[in-house]
């Protein structure tokens, strides 16, 4: 079997090899971004119903963030686990992972579309649907529902491309999807005047395009960790070390949804119209995430090999780009969404009204984030590296112990500018304490490591 791709990623030349391997991710990750951003400009044009429209969106938004988290312990708890075994020259362990992951996403596709179902309309309502917007929540909601097991399929299987070594296959896997979407939106929502049922449906339709694309590849003899029909069982072992790695990422990615319960909980008091806002900063904050996430899914396979084959040097050679790249791209973006926010929110709407909360509220939303690329840098090495329990932690900071009771508290003394100074504050805060956290214990994660490689 030729490992020529798996063995590039410990032996080329660092700099060329980061941005080799997150190229591809990263554009595949700003593809994806227009499933949600192309979907919310041409729903926020609607005539007449744009804004109202828009927050249903918005608040289908926590529901969808929490099913597709799911995803996550999968693509960023097996496959790390993946990458490392292969370090290790371990392929039937690494295989295992891959069977096991894809019997988990299938288990995760029937639990979420059957709870969400069953308790739809509670679960909107309680996320910041007000009487005037439910309607097109539960529109687009029901709709999107039909395609989870492709949202499942194409974001937790599609990591274990880039874990071969072969970004670039994993990049039109997203690519195709997002082309698809943009192309059939206009389409379904205005030609044929399905409105917000129209954006869902060419959403999922895009989705099971890039589902096809991953399984096609990881079944087919082109990829040098197969899905294979032995492993595809419910190992227990591998499953608990998946989801021991995985819990982190899910974290991450499920108390976005939390967040968004108490954040659009908390604005419905003071109007719909906040709801509407909030849904256009999240969107921005998203043209930053969304590109540090495909760079993560770039070097992460890097880190895990290398920490696998017992390489430290590579492991920290990789971890100063990374934060250099990190960091700067963070705070050059977000810099210019505090700076310009009228640029922003005119993207999305057209109401004076709408535009002028943005302008508001921006600048306090988003003020944390200025630094925020140090925690995305340190935290990603956690998963990186295998280490669950700090990876959990770092997680759980940043949302539940910090945002969640400054989102509920600062409203009392700073009304509706308190929940978004929340934001702000929770990301400053947790961004301080992880890379604080991530210095004291690099150096003891890559000694244990090297102990390990000299008594193996």
């Amino acid at each position: 079997m030729n490992n020529l791709y798996e063995e590039r990623l410990g032996t080329d030349r660092m700099w060329p090899l980061v941005f080799r391997m997150a190229f591809p991710a990263v554009a595949a990750q700003v593809v994806n971004l227009l499933y949600s951003l192309v979907d919310r400009v041409y729903i926020g044009h609607i005539p007449g119903i744009g804004t109202d429209a828009l927050a249903g969106i918005g608040v289908t938004g926590s529901v969808i963030v929490l099913i597709s988290a799911f995803s996550s312990i999968v693509g960023a708890g097996g496959a790390p686990l993946a990458a490392i075994a292969l370090g290790q020259g371990d392929r039937e362990r690494a295989g295992k992972f891959l069977g096991s992951g894809f019997v988990l996403l299938v288990c995760f596709t029937v639990l979420t579309s059957a709870v969400t179902y069953a308790f739809m309309r509670p679960l909107l309502m309680a996320v910041g649907a007000s009487e005037h917007t439910i309607g097109y929540a539960m529109e687009y909601l029901s709709v999107y529902l039909l395609g989870t097991l492709f949202v499942e399929l194409s974001v937790g299987l599609n990591t274990f491309i880039s874990t071969q070594g072969r970004p670039a296959i994993a990049m039109w896997s997203v690519v195709i999807g997002a082309v698809l979407n943009i192309v059939l939106d206009p389409l379904f929502i205005f030609t044929f005047g399905m409105g917000v049922r129209g954006a869902a449906l060419a959403t999922i339709l895009s989705q099971a395009c890039s589902a096809w694309w991953v399984l096609r590849f990881l079944t087919s003899r082109k990829a040098t960790l197969r899905l294979e029909r032995r492993y595809v069982r419910f190992d227990r072992r591998i499953v608990l070390s998946t989801l021991a790695l995985g819990v982190s990422p899910f974290i991450m990615a499920s108390t976005e949804s939390l967040v968004g319960f108490v954040l659009n909980g908390s604005l419905k008091a003071y109007g719909d119209i906040y709801v509407s806002a909030l849904a256009i900063m999240q969107s921005a904050m998203l043209v930053v995430s969304v590109p540090l996430a495909g760079f993560s899914q770039g070097f992460i396979p890097i880190v895990s090999y290398n920490y696998g084959h017992g390489d430290a040097g590579r492991v920290k050679e990789c971890f100063r780009i990374v934060l250099k790249v990190m960091f700067a791209f963070n705070l050059a973006l977000v810099l210019f969404m505090v700076l310009c926010p009228h640029v922003v929110a005119a993207a999305f709407t057209s109401d004076a009204r709408l535009i002028a909360v943005v302008e508001r509220a921006m600048p306090i939303f988003l003020a944390g984030m200025t630094i925020f690329g140090l925690q995305r840098a340190c935290q990603n090495m956690f998963v990186a590296l295998g280490q669950a329990r700090v990876s959990v932690f770092i997680a759980l900071l940043r949302k539940v112990f910090l945002l969640v009771p400054l989102a509920l508290l600062l409203p009392r003394w700073m009304g509706v500018t308190g929940v978004f100074a929340a934001e702000g504050i929770s990301d400053a805060t947790a961004a301080v304490c992880c890379t604080l956290i991530f210095a004291w214990q690099f150096p003891k994660i890559l000694r244990k490591a090297g102990d390990g490689a000299r008594n193996g």
